[in-house]
């Protein structure tokens, strides 16, 4: 088990903006969620307009970008925890702006088939970025602001929400999909410019000759460490089942606008605005309450508000009733993304926490993607409103799982901050 810090006393328990680390790192993301939202945006008007709103290609959007985390995730986490966090970020967001301008190149050059391989080169190379982002949290934030802090980096995303879908959709309609992949590439650079202010990575000190990276093994300790934690087993179900729920609607949205509330495709931007303006004043709610409700009363509250919000806006064709149900399903999306992140670093020592993360992230993923690759065919067989009834039914069942783990409160030995960089 790691040890408590004794920095526990450090000004890394003050103000948390004055931590270089946390500085850097909501720079980065925000060229990140540029690059990110233009991507997303983009590349779903122009696949709509290639094909003419053909769900079986959109849906594949979809795929490229979440299969590869189901894929790589374990991997990413092994070696999350031998590689130092701080290079492999940097090199991460540099392949990425690479891959992007090869896809340019092909684009201008070649067959629009290939601006699906923006989306999955991307996804691969998340998979090595975030679980060091992960790593590095655990080492220079304080425990006692790991929920605040994830709260505020929520803050961020749910700001790129209310932004995003106009950024990427205005980007393609006024500039063209050529245009819309160079400003992915050049977000990613910065991004990875940007990652240079870090604290260096902490070098460990070896006893005897280094070991190799044996996969097997370190997944077969990664699921050892998951199945010993009653709380991260219990996640790890929950996991699977929330997967399982949002795969079937993710790549719907779009038909919920033009089929149920009878507006063109555009206007989906206006639902992830509503959305993203309801998760900014849902983190900020949380930034309140952080040190007064548990994570896993968090996590299983905005599971069930998101599951009864899904059926409704399944339900519904009245424009705004579904604005007002995205609203409070957006209000409660950072209780789930806060407690669930909260609860793995809570719970997991810092030289596992790459590994737990590369176990968790499959188990949610690989239900998502399966369900994702099958949601064009559900589409054509099924009413769309069965569809979001069912998603909705089956998260409702994975927050009634969580309730066991009400209980557990995290292990003072698992709490860990290794560095006082503060300016």
């Amino acid at each position: 088990m790691s040890n408590v810090s004794a920095t526990h006393a450090s000004p890394m328990s003050g103000n948390l903006f004055r931590n270089r680390f946390y500085q850097t790192i909501l720079i980065s993301n925000l060229f990140l969620q540029i690059g990110i939202w233009v991507r997303n945006f983009a590349i779903l008007m122009f696949v709509t307009d290639k094909t003419n709103n053909d769900p079986m290609a959109i849906s594949l959007i979809s795929v490229v970008e979440f299969a590869p985390i189901f894929v790589f995730s374990f991997i990413g986490g092994a070696f999350a925890d031998r590689w130092r966090p701080k290079r492999t970020m940097i090199w991460c967001d540099f392949l990425s702006s690479a891959s992007v301008l090869i896809v340019l190149l092909t684009l201008l050059y070649g067959s629009w088939e290939m601006i699906y391989l923006a989306t999955f080169v991307s996804a691969i190379l998340s998979q090595f970025s975030q679980p060091s982002v992960m790593k590095l949290f655990k080492q220079h934030v304080h425990p006692d602001q790991l929920q605040q802090g994830m709260a505020l980096f929520q803050s961020l995303v749910a700001i790129f929400m209310i932004m995003g879908p106009a950024l990427g959709i205005f980007s393609y309609n006024q500039f063209g999909i050529h245009i819309s992949i160079a400003v992915m590439g050049v977000a990613f650079l910065l991004s990875a410019v940007v990652l240079f202010r870090l604290p260096p990575d902490e070098v460990q000190e070896e006893t005897g000759e280094p070991k190799a990276l044996n996969l097997r093994k370190e997944l077969a300790d990664g699921f050892r460490y998951v199945w010993q934690s009653p709380v991260l087993k219990v996640l790890a179900g929950a996991f699977a089942i929330a997967g399982f729920s949002v795969g079937i609607i993710q790549t719907l949205g779009l038909f919920v606008v033009t089929e149920r509330l009878g507006q063109p495709k555009e206007f989906l931007q206006f639902l992830l605005m509503v959305n993203g303006a309801a998760m900014l004043v849902g983190g900020a709610i949380i930034m309140t309450l952080a040190k007064k409700v548990s994570p896993q009363i968090l996590l299983a509250f905005g599971m069930s508000v998101s599951a009864l919000c899904i059926v409704g806006m399944g339900l519904s064709t009245s424009i705004p009733l579904t604005l007002a149900l995205q609203f409070i399903n957006g209000l409660t999306m950072p209780c789930i993304q806060i407690g669930i992140n909260t609860l793995i670093l809570q719970w997991t020592e810092q030289s596992y926490v790459g590994r737990v993360n590369g176990v968790l992230s499959p188990m949610f993923m690989g239900m998502m993607v399966i369900m994702m690759s099958l949601a064009g065919v559900l589409k054509k067989h099924f009413p769309l409103v069965e569809i979001y009834c069912v998603s909705g039914i089956v998260l409702l069942v994975g927050a009634m799982i969580l309730i066991p783990i009400f209980k557990y409160k995290p292990e003072p030995s698992l709490a860990t901050v290794s560095s006082t960089e503060t300016s």
